[in-house]
């Protein structure tokens, strides 16, 4: 593995790496801006840390102009399901509640749990896997994915040759959650290498993963790549699968259907930024950060068509030069019922010649081309960002802000135009690689679901509520 230069400021809390573990667990200094702190700690502004119920406690509320000019938020805390100690939330949307997946310590070690919300209250926690060798880490977390009733998971497993053996396991369940199958592995290549940073996504009733891959790394220099494989199951008809016990009146699952090859996306990738996954169309479409010549490090998509998946390509040519990974990836959202089936946004952290933006780009041709980028955050984003689609084509983007005091979860809604919104604060946090990173959701068709951990003294996943029209542009 290669060291690389430290990266501009402006870039998220992690050293120029060219080895994922090694950059999101190490922390730099970044010009006198403090990018990141000691885990669980920094300053902090307004948290509550308890999760109780109603509004929490510091934010701003209805009609109340936050500090730094940004609006009030309306964002009502519900209880969280994680207990102390919890991290790494994930949401997805379903059924017209929320699943979340989150990682929080336990008797034998570690444990991913999953849960409900329904729009009124939390399923109990079901603990999808539990053990002492998860590979737990604030940039590279698990996830969750609800695919036609099929709850699928992933999370990472250390292989025990190394601090930067670990590799993607995946298990899925029919019955939300109270059996698991056995846990499965995309990659087959044994290398004791870093796999990681998983999109889950579904095309034509074939579930689907998609993973950073390390097997190349083997080699002094050699790269990261993104594969994608079909898992050995389908969302829909077939049989029942192994280990996996199905409730009266849930759609049957299908075991039938082989594991499809591993197929590569991208050759040579950022070693360690997050991808996300789409399907617009019918056609999956997957971003992530690219590293071409010269170490430039812009956002690529790419679109799995009957032949594979499509040549990579720039959603915008930044030209950001870097010498290491950003630990800052993409992300994407894929248009609702009545933004069209083409409409795509993808949001992301970039810092050319030393500028710290968060951008968005829309695309109204299922991701063929973009159109130019829309700037949103205040001047001193850490990115972190995430995307959901409205149903008019707008997007609606969170990302980290930096202050003086700590750092904020700030949103803005983007319509394909230019037209946004004011700034939206919807939490108080730091900027710490233990605040990890915020997570949305679409909760039915008015209102937002935002998780994140709050780091301070014994961290804990919180989740608030927001109802969508707080969001106008102009406003």
């Amino acid at each position: 593995m290669t060291t690389g230069k430290m990266f501009p400021p402006g870039a998220d809390g992690a050293p120029g790496r060219a080895s994922c573990a090694v950059a999101a667990l190490l922390c730099a200094s970044v010009l006198g801006l403090a990018a990141c702190g000691a885990d669980g700690g920094g300053a902090r502004a307004g948290s509550s840390g308890s999760g109780a119920e109603g509004a929490a406690a510091g934010w701003a509320t209805a009609g109340e102009a936050a500090d730094g000019g940004e609006s009030g938020s309306l964002a009502d805390e519900i209880g969280s399901p994680a207990g102390p100690g919890s991290g790494q939330p994930f949401l997805a949307p379903a059924d017209g509640g929320v699943w979340m997946s989150w990682t929080e310590p336990s008797s034998a070690g570690h444990r991913v749990a999953v849960a409900h919300y329904d729009g009124r209250g939390w399923s109990p926690p079901a603990t999808v896997a539990e053990g002492d060798g998860f590979f737990v880490n604030w940039a590279d977390f698990p996830s969750v994915g609800n695919f036609r009733g099929l709850l699928v998971v992933h999370w990472l497993q250390r292989g025990g040759q190394g601090t930067y053996d670990y590799g993607v396991r995946i298990a899925w369940s029919a019955d939300r959650g109270a059996s698991w199958s056995a846990p499965w592995t995309p990659h087959e290549d044994g290398t004791p290498t870093e796999h990681g940073f998983v999109s889950l996504f579904e095309r034509d009733g074939a579930v689907w993963a998609a993973w950073l891959d390390g097997r190349a790394m083997t080699v002094p220099g050699g790269p990261m790549s993104v594969r994608a494989r079909s898992l050995p199951l389908a969302a829909v008809g077939g049989v029942e699968s192994p280990g996996v016990r199905e409730s009266p009146g849930m759609a049957r699952i299908g075991s039938s259907a082989p594991a499809g090859p591993e197929l590569v996306v991208d050759e040579r990738t950022c070693e360690c930024c997050q991808t996300d996954a789409g399907v617009v169309g019918g056609v999956p479409v997957l971003v992530y950060r690219d590293r071409a010549d010269g170490e430039v490090r812009d956002i690529a998509v790419s679109r799995l068509l009957d032949g594979g998946w499509t040549p990579g390509m720039p959603v915008h040519e930044d030209g950001w030069v870097i010498g290491g990974c950003p630990v800052n990836g993409p992300a994407l959202a894929a248009g609702e019922a009545g933004a069209g089936e083409a409409g795509v946004a993808v949001a992301w952290f970039t810092a050319p010649e030393n500028r710290p933006r968060v951008n968005v780009a829309f695309s109204e041709d299922g991701a063929v081309s973009f159109g130019a980028p829309l700037r949103v955050d205040e001047g001193q984003p850490a990115g972190r960002v995430d995307v959901v689609m409205l149903d008019d084509g707008s997007a609606l983007v969170t990302w980290l802000e930096r202050g003086a005091d700590g750092a904020r979860v700030l949103s803005r809604r983007v319509e394909p135009g230019g037209g946004m919104s004011d700034p939206v604060r919807l939490a108080d946090t730091d900027a710490a690689r233990a605040s990890g990173f915020p997570r949305i959701a679409r909760l039915g068709a008015d209102r937002l679901m935002l998780a994140w951990t709050d780091p301070a003294g014994e961290s804990r996943v919180r989740v608030a509520v927001l109802p969508l029209d707080r969001w106008r542009p102009g406003s």
